[in-house]
């Protein structure tokens, strides 16, 4: 009898990355002609990053900046999502946070895509905020990443655990 091979589907942010994204984009940001003068900075507040400059438009300069950085180190922008910029005084704030985990609701929709268009006798699993995909066959497995990953989700995907 043929052993069970599976893998899991996560939405993880790697968050040494973003901190090094961070980083260099305040570096960017402190050094660049366009924002001297402006007080523009993005940093850590808690959980969450804080951008704030003088104007809408360097608001969003920054955010472009970040993301920019963002997509160099390899991060998902899926797993970032920022608020609307907002005026505070007369300085221009915005908000990143970053998501991880699968909702049960969104499990439920991969479940059902791999049901629907999967191959035959591949199962599915919601464990906490990840998925367990098994079949007894590895190509079947690949077949489904492959189907998984021309979707096009709002959130993260990647495969770990693989077996």
């Amino acid at each position: 009898m043929a052993s069970e091979s599976s893998f899991d589907v996560v939405s993880k942010v790697d968050h040494q990355e973003v901190d090094n994204a961070l980083n260099q984009a305040a570096k960017e940001i402190r050094n660049r002609f366009d924002f001297k003068g402006t007080d523009s900075e993005i940093r850590w507040s808690g959980e969450a990053i804080e951008m704030e400059s003088t104007s809408e438009e360097k608001i969003a300069a920054v955010w472009d900046v970040f993301q920019s950085k963002l997509v160099r180190r390899g991060v998902s922008l899926k797993a970032v999502k920022a608020s609307e910029p907002r005026i505070s005084g007369k300085t221009w704030h915005r908000t990143a946070t970053l998501s991880e985990g699968i909702s049960t609701e969104d499990a439920k929709k991969v479940s059902k895509l791999v049901r629907d268009e999967g191959p035959k006798g591949v199962k599915c699993q919601v464990q906490g905020d990840e998925l367990r995909v098994s079949s007894k066959k590895r190509d079947d497995l690949q077949a489904v990443q492959r189907l998984i990953l021309d979707q096009d989700y709002d959130f993260a995907v990647q495969f770990t655990n693989y077996r």
